[in-house]
């Protein structure tokens, strides 16, 4: 291993030393002491790095990602130097921190990492999410990025994000994901998501349930905050679709002569709705950027996990679906894109999610499943997850890893043509995506 790999692999023990809350269980998020006093705090000793550029904050439960793929694709095409902050990784914590679309470098993690540790060492009880967050913020300062796209890690009120000041909020779907912290019904959700929404700072929404969106209007006015609804003032429709793609138009019923149409490499209806809540929050965002620009930008976006057909035929798909309303969203792409094909699926799940209603939305397309665990502090048990299949009555074996649920999947689709997919876990999803990675090398050595 190089130094370089040596002192990363250091300098992520450093950040994972402190408590990192996505690896904690719900019972324990429940009780976490979310505020962002510290994160103000360390803002402050490293010279509000966060406010040197201009930032479009994205929330949302479904979505965010993409959508702010979209908006720094689209910025980037533009000619703007453009910072992109995500979350969770898919294979390397460095993919969280990107500069046109590409991740921050082993070394430069390191000696930022060493740069924030005496700010770090004053302020106690920051977590692993505010210092990577405090991270990205600096790194975009110092390589003097013209934009940020930045995503919202957990709800939107306390989020270690939430000490920026954005050019526009944007709250992408919501609906049931994070109960324990973010409350069990869509108006106490759509409450902490919209906490992102600044005084006088325009806000663009996602289409939402009416439950979510009154929460959201109501917020919009209470704070004088000028707000675009995706679906009425601005509405789009799908032309055409392919696994090459699909085609879009947005109309802007705000500029009514505006008739732009769009090509996504992006699959599924849902990514329908996610280019055009990017696009209005681009032309909302007081950035100076054309329909052309966008239309080059969404050509080019790059989200991988998100229905990722990595093979046609027989087809093997990635995607990160892991809510009954993802899982909804995944088996419309399913019948849209392979109406007759069964599925093998490879699934996992964290202890806090809505198996049943996973399960529920799946079921109709499932030949077999692969019950596995990634390894990951929060992923549930199998035998667990097998017991409510059983209960749901979805055909199922356990596998002892990702990869051998990946394998035999495989095995069993060259023989009928059926998907491998997976779903239901970021965690399991990254880890099957390495084990195609694997195979796919070991095929090229072979031949």
């Amino acid at each position: 291993m190089s130094d370089i790999e040596t002192a990363y692999n250091s300098a992520l023990d450093y950040l994972y030393s402190f408590v990192d809350y996505s690896l904690k269980h719900s019972s324990e998020l429940a009780k976490a002491d979310f505020n962002l006093d510290r994160m103000r705090a360390l803002m402050a000793e490293l010279g509000y790095p966060q406010d040197q550029y201009p930032i479009i904050h994205v929330a949302g439960t479904k979505g965010k990602g993409s959508v702010c793929a979209l908006c720094a694709s689209a910025l980037q095409a533009a000619g703007y130097k453009t910072g992109l902050y995500t979350s969770p990784h898919l294979l390397d914590y460095a993919e969280r921190i990107r500069i046109n679309g590409e991740p921050i470098s082993h070394a430069e993690l390191v000696q930022l990492v060493e740069q924030v540790k005496p700010a770090v060492s004053r302020i106690p009880k920051l977590t692993t999410f505010e210092i990577t967050t405090a991270i990205g913020f600096l790194y975009f300062a110092q390589q003097k990025v013209d934009a940020a796209v930045i995503e919202v890690g957990l709800g939107g009120r306390l989020d270690a994000t939430n000490v920026v000041m954005p050019k526009v909020s944007v709250i992408t779907s919501l609906s049931y994901d994070h109960m324990a912290v973010l409350g069990n019904t869509l108006t106490l959700i759509a409450g902490e998501k919209a906490g992102i929404i600044k005084p006088g700072m325009p806000l663009v929404s996602a289409p939402q349930k009416d439950e979510a969106l009154q929460v959201l209007v109501r917020i919009a006015k209470e704070r004088n905050a000028p707000m675009t609804l995706v679906g009425r003032d601005v509405t789009f429709k799908s032309l055409n679709h392919s696994l090459d793609g699909q085609t879009i138009q947005i109309v802007n019923n705000l500029q009514p002569s505006n008739l732009p149409t769009f090509k996504l490499p992006l699959l599924g209806a849902h990514q329908v709705d996610n280019a055009a809540t990017a696009y209005t929050a681009l032309k909302v965002s007081g950035l100076k950027i054309s329909d052309r620009d966008i239309q080059n930008g969404f050509a080019e976006v790059k989200w991988p996990a998100r229905f990722e057909v990595v093979r046609r035929e027989p087809p093997v798909i990635f995607d990160s679906a892991h809510n009954q309303d993802s899982f909804a969203r995944l088996r419309q792409a399913l019948d849209d894109y392979f109406p007759n094909k069964s599925v093998y699926l490879i699934f996992g799940a964290s202890e806090d999610k809505n198996i049943p209603g996973m399960f529920v939305e799946i079921k109709p397309k499932v030949k077999r499943m692969f019950v596995t665990k990634a390894n990951h502090p929060r992923a549930l048990e199998p035998e667990k997850i097998v017991e409510l299949a059983r209960q749901a009555e979805v055909p199922n074996e356990a596998a002892e890893s990702v990869e051998s649920a990946f394998a035999s999947a495989l095995a069993l689709s060259e023989k009928d043509g059926s998907i491998v997919l997976s779903a239901g876990s970021m965690f399991v999803t990254a880890e099957a995506m390495a084990a195609w990675k694997k195979l796919k090398m070991s095929l090229r050595g072979a031949a």
